[in-house]
C-alpha cells in the first residue's frame, strides 16, 4: 500500500507542480498579459487533470493488491495521503519559484486588481479599500507560513473533493462466504 500511495502522490504532484511552473513563469503571465482569473482556472484545472491520479491510485490498489475490494474508510486513506504527498510537492515547488524567480509576485498581483479595479470604473473608497487590503496581503505574503498555509488552502480542497468521489465510487465490498 505504501509503495502504492508513494508513486501516485509523486506522479501527481510532479504533473500539478510542473503545470503550475509552466503556467507562473509563462511570457503571457509575467508580463501581466495573462488575466489571472484565467490562470486561476487553468490551475485548477491542472490540479483536477493531477489529482485524477488518485482515482487511479485507489482502483489500482483496490484490485491488485487487495482482490477487488476496498472500503470507503480505506479508500478515503489511500487517496487522501496521495493528495498530501501531491499537495506538499506543490507547496514546495511554489516556494522555490517565488522565492527565486518571483519575490515581487504578492505586489505584481496588488497592482493588477488595482488596475482593473480602476478599469472598471470603481470609486476611489472602493480602490483605497482594496489598496489596503493589497497591501496587508503583500505584509503577510512575507511570512513563509503564511504562504505554505494558503498554497495549502489553494490545494487540498480540490484534492479532497476529488479524494471523496474517487473513494465513494471505488468502494466495493466483499462477497459473503456461505
Amino acid at each position: 500500500m505504501k509503495k502504492n500511495i508513494i508513486i501516485y502522490g509523486l506522479i501527481a504532484g510532479a504533473i500539478v507542480s510542473i503545470l503550475m511552473l509552466i503556467m507562473v513563469n509563462s511570457k503571457s503571465f509575467c508580463s501581466g498579459n495573462m488575466d489571472y482569473l484565467e490562470s486561476m482556472l487553468i490551475g485548477y484545472a491542472s490540479m483536477l487533470i493531477a489529482f485524477s491520479l488518485v482515482f487511479v491510485g485507489i482502483r489500482n490498489y483496490r484490485d491488485k493488491y487487495n482482490a477487488g475490494v476496498i472500503s470507503f474508510g480505506k479508500a478515503f486513506k489511500i487517496g487522501i495521503l496521495m493528495v498530501l504527498i501531491a499537495s506538499t510537492i506543490y507547496v514546495i515547488a511554489w516556494l522555490v519559484d517565488y522565492y527565486v524567480f518571483m519575490p515581487d509576485f504578492a505586489e505584481k498581483y496588488g497592482a493588477h486588481t488595482l488596475d482593473r479595479l480602476r478599469a472598471s470604473g470603481a470609486s476611489q473608497l472602493e480602490i483605497d479599500k482594496q489598496a489596503k487590503e493589497m497591501a496587508d496581503f503583500a505584509r503577510m505574503y512575507k511570512n513563509p507560513f503564511f504562504i505554505v498555509m494558503s498554497t495549502y488552502i489553494e490545494i487540498l480542497p480540490v484534492g479532497l473533493i476529488v479524494t471523496l468521489i474517487s473513494s465513494l465510487i471505488l468502494k466495493r465490498k466483499g462477497t459473503k462466504s456461505r
